[in-house]
């Protein structure tokens, strides 16, 4: 891969590739993952920001293998204390993860910017690659369900996504303003492509895309956009993505969440499983071209090879426009 990449990001899903990036991007070259803000909360006092930590942990070698959340050799003797005073148990809070909800919190409210104090995180746990946020300025994914408006940590965590939604809205979005490090990659002449990872469009890509020009710069970018699919079959491969698309009246398929990029013209690529290789024509003739592999990441491996695929195909991109 000959230039800079920029990897749009989620948590769980997203972070693995995220990984994969990280190892075979040519140090030469820059790798900018942008992480979702939009799941951010207040929680206990602190400022919680979950896809960003997610992707921390990750890329720092230091992620709960188990979960793909969380830190690896968690305690949780400050849960467990908090529990017996009846107070607030519902969001699970290791004694590590606290250490860093409680860094951010000290440094945001000295004045850093959300920016500033995830570079002084990643460079305090050794993290090669940059991870930016998608905004300095607070963005709110809010789900509205048929029981009222939720939070997303409260409709995920709390409630389980057991409420049906009607919709989604990002509070503060038209206020809010791409990050300097996300503004500033989009801006560089060099870059060699954009990568958004299997995250959920909805709650995870689209509070990205959604901030001030952010969809527009993409569009008018010359270097390729390619998209992996979060769906294989009917199923997402982690978290709420499938049950979401049948709420909202999609189809649960990777040929819709193309659309729902391409119909926004955001798309050059898009890559989807061996078991949807049927859709491949019919995605193609919405305008972005498919690549047919295993999506799939179960071992360090699998992010490695999907990630040198993905990059191998957005050359192939820029080789034949």
């Amino acid at each position: 891969m000959t230039g800079p990449v920029i990897a749009l990001s989620g948590g769980v899903g997203g972070a693995k590739l995220a990984l994969g990036l990280s190892r075979i991007v040519d140090p030469a070259d820059a790798l900018t993952i942008v992480a979702n803000t939009g799941d951010d909360f207040e929680h206990l006092g602190l400022y919680v920001s979950p896809d960003v930590d997610t992707l921390m942990y990750t890329l720092a070698g230091v992620a709960n293998p188990e979960t793909g959340w969380g830190r690896e050799g968690e305690t949780w003797g400050f849960l467990g204390a908090l529990r017996e005073l009846g107070g607030e148990d519902w969001f699970r809070l290791g004694d590590r993860d606290l250490a860093v909800h409680v860094e951010r919190t000290r440094r945001l409210a000295r004045g850093e910017s959300l920016s500033e104090v995830t570079a002084r995180l990643c460079a305090a746990l050794r993290v090669g690659a940059r991870v930016v946020p998608m905004s300095d300025e607070p963005v709110r994914t809010i789900m509205q369900t048929t029981e009222g408006d939720l939070g997303f940590q409260h409709y995920f965590v709390e409630r389980r996504c057991e409420p049906r939604i009607v919709g989604v809205r990002y509070e503060g979005v038209e206020r809010a303003k791409a990050a300097r490090g996300l503004s500033a990659a989009l801006g560089d002449p060099a870059l060699g492509g954009v990568v958004v990872c299997p995250s959920n469009p909805f709650v995870s890509v689209d509070p990205i895309l959604a901030l001030d020009g952010v969809a527009e710069r993409m569009r008018a970018l010359e270097a390729p956009v390619v998209a992996v699919s979060p769906i294989v079959g009917e199923d997402a491969v982690k978290g709420p993505a499938a049950k979401m698309m049948r709420e909202l009246g999609l189809s649960p398929s990777a040929f819709s969440v193309a659309r729902h990029y391409t119909a926004r013209g955001l798309l050059d690529g898009f890559v989807i499983d061996r078991a949807d290789a049927s859709l491949a024509p019919a995605i193609e003739r919405l305008g972005a071209r498919t690549l047919v592999t295993d999506i799939v990441m179960r071992s360090i491996g699998d992010r490695v090879r999907l990630a040198t695929e993905v990059l191998a195909f957005i050359e192939t991109i820029r080789g034949e426009s």
